[in-house]
């Protein structure tokens, strides 16, 4: 595959860099900022994203965005990991919205649908959270109990779901619920858009090991929705949710064109008997072994795009199940950087101003394990839809779901 850009390509790169060299506020501050305060400017970033198109560069322009190609998505990727953005603790307030929830409704939803919410998920004038975990479900989305039932030009749910990422900042969310148990629990699921600020709809934060609270639980009580907010077909809702989680496992890829910059900062500027921790041995090997990893993501991230030219330009396609393989891996920088910085490799003393980035990251880094389907389901996708070895043995597939849980 070709590598160099073409001139056309040059052009974006040198427009993008230039214009978020206008526009991005440092992040050296997020240590000392308070999730409210981060919320702020995080919605102030991607306003300024949403006006020039770069909010979501692959979009229709109709609908808000640049109407680029996907090359041109990961071009601005490239460059935005060269400045110092807000990525954990910034982007990821609004992420949910677009690349999940507001590309779930550009693929799946109605034409009513697409001018009615995804002009205002790009603005940040409305703010999207996925209600698809629950208590009981553990890895299994599938095994949802969360209820829906017709009522008139109405459903009401009834339900509750857990790990809903600032679900408290939320003006909607993509909610997956159960319409038919009478039928395998695959079949019987339906994806419809709930209003957070509804009667009967209770957000709970959840106190996390860094004292903040970035995910929550959300009651349903008989909730009334409208039919006009449903996604896709009734007891089509799991053929949605596929939509929603290939987006979500490509997107967590993407992390890691940021997250190495980062790492490759501390590692320069953190102190290890006054001199700078990069010229460590174990520094550097760990160094290294974060670059290799990024390295090797971003080359499955070019072999996922179409390789003719006269293909470069399609966009929006869907993620296929080799995102797993990128989910993954991309997991896995941050992950084994910041364990092992937190384990004694690096004092607090030595990190200095870093401690607090690194320690968050710390708390965060177990959550990559589990966002967009757990290591074991993502190597479960990589074995039988990419390897093409036998799938598990599963006894309660064809099951209708009422059945399971007598």
């Amino acid at each position: 595959m070709d590598f160099d850009d073409t001139p056309e390509e040059a052009e974006f790169r040198a427009e993008a860099r230039a214009w978020l060299a206008q526009n991005v506020e440092p992040r050296s501050n997020d240590c000392v900022l308070d999730l409210d305060a981060r919320f702020v400017r995080a919605r102030r970033f991607l306003a300024a994203k949403a006006a020039r198109g770069y909010a979501a560069i692959t979009w229709p322009k109709e609908f808000g965005g640049l109407g680029g190609t996907e090359i041109q998505d990961i071009i601005f990727l490239q460059e935005q990991a060269k400045v110092d953005i807000p990525t954990m603790h910034g982007s990821d307030f609004f992420s949910v919205g677009i690349n999940l929830c507001g590309t779930t409704i550009l693929k799946c939803g109605t034409d009513e649908q697409r001018q009615r919410f995804l002009p205002r998920i790009l603005h940040a004038e409305e703010i999207w959270c996925q209600l698809f975990s629950e208590p009981s479900g553990g890895s299994d989305l599938a095994a949802v109990r969360t209820r829906a039932v017709r009522d008139g030009e109405d459903w009401v749910i009834t339900g509750q779901k857990v790990w809903t990422t600032y679900g408290q900042y939320s003006d909607l969310g993509l909610c997956l619920a159960r319409t038919d148990p009478a039928v395998p629990k695959h079949r019987g699921l339906t994806m419809f858009i709930v209003a957070m600020r509804s009667p009967g709809v209770a957000v709970r934060p959840i106190r996390q090991m860094s004292d903040e609270s970035e995910f929550n639980e959300v009651f349903l009580d008989n909730v009334r929705v409208s039919d006009r907010f449903r996604i896709g077909a009734v007891n089509d809702g799991w053929k949605v949710a596929l939509t929603t989680l290939g987006q979500e496992r490509s997107t967590a890829a993407t992390l890691t064109f940021i997250e190495w910059q980062h790492i490759l900062k501390i590692a320069r500027q953190a102190k290890i008997n006054d001199q700078p921790a990069i010229e460590d041995g174990r520094i550097r090997e760990k160094v290294a072994e974060c670059w290799l990893n990024t390295f090797g993501v971003r080359l499955m991230a070019y072999r996922s795009q179409p390789r003719a030219p006269a293909e470069r330009y399609r966009g929006r396609r869907s993620p296929g199940p080799k995102s797993s393989l990128r989910a993954k891996a991309s997991a896995r920088p941050l992950r084994r950087w910041t364990c092992w910085a937190n384990e004694g490799s690096l004092t607090a003393a030595e990190l200095g101003d870093f401690w607090k980035p690194v320690e968050e990251g710390w708390y965060w880094a177990p959550a990559f394990r589990i966002a967009g389907g757990t290591d074991e389901i993502l190597r479960n996708i990589l074995a039988e839809r990419v390897l093409g070895l036998p799938p598990d043995i599963r006894l309660d597939r064809d099951i209708p779901f009422n059945k399971i849980n007598t």
